[in-house]
């Protein structure tokens, strides 16, 4: 009988492209999880992510799903993954889940953390994730512009996928905006989010920041449902995927 595995997975994107199993790569998360897997079960194996990040984004704890036909203790599963995974890739846990358990459609809200940095040194150590700005954008007009992002909303103008054939009404809890040192971080939390929606979120806001948009435009670009009338998509490699969370 096969059993419903629950992980806990963390990666750094940066030389992958995204989480998704593609046909002309191996170079995604999925892939190199889903193969290691298969030759542990000697059988092909799917894993179910909560969600699928872009390429170039990284991640502190995916939760993914599959299902395995070993005896063998979800330690020692988690450890001969860690054995055979990747250095940038590394399961964090691993457990029993309850056979309907599905790590996309049981999710019920995600947190995402976007970092910019606005120092004059080069980041030499953090390069590969954050995203380097050349000035300090007006934080407060930022914080205004979120507020108006925040609540249930159609989405459609913050989508990156132009074929979107399911709903693109998504619910935002909370946009917070810091600063701490040479540090900006953007952290989003909400019930999902779609393609691209957060890049495109933080791409908005910077032109609010920056002075190329007023903070209530952000009600106009919402009502037109038109990804054009939104900002530009800010670069992956200062997006993770915080967690996901589950009821």
């Amino acid at each position: 009988m096969k059993r419903n595995i629950r992980f806990t997975i963390c990666y750094d994107g940066t030389r992958y492209s995204g989480w998704e199993r593609q046909k002309n790569t191996d170079a995604t998360i999925q892939g190199k999880l889903e193969a290691v897997l298969s030759r542990l079960c000697e059988e092909p194996v799917t894993i179910i992510g909560a969600g699928r990040t872009d390429a170039g984004v990284h991640a502190r704890e995916m939760t993914a799903n599959a299902l395995v036909s070993v005896s063998m203790s979800c330690g020692q599963i988690r450890d001969y993954m860690n054995t055979w995974l990747p250095e940038d890739i590394c399961v964090l846990d691993a457990a029993e889940a309850g056979p309907r358990f599905h790590s996309r459609f049981n999710a019920s809200g995600k947190t995402y953390c976007y970092t910019c940095y606005i120092g004059a040194a080069k980041p030499v150590f953090d390069r590969k994730y954050v995203t380097c700005l050349d000035q300090l954008p007006d934080v407060e007009a930022m914080r205004q512009a979120a507020e108006f992002l925040t609540g249930t909303h159609d989405f459609a103008s913050f989508c990156g996928n132009p074929k979107m054939k399911k709903s693109t009404v998504r619910t935002i809890d909370s946009i917070t905006i810091t600063q701490k040192g040479d540090y900006l971080r953007f952290s989003f939390h909400g019930d999902g989010f779609l393609q691209n929606m957060v890049r495109i979120l933080v791409g908005t806001l910077l032109e609010t920041g920056f002075g190329k948009r007023l903070p209530d435009e952000m009600k106009s670009v919402l009502e037109a449902k038109n990804r054009a009338l939104a900002g530009f998509m800010a670069p992956a490699q200062g997006l993770c995927l915080i967690a996901v969370d589950y009821n």
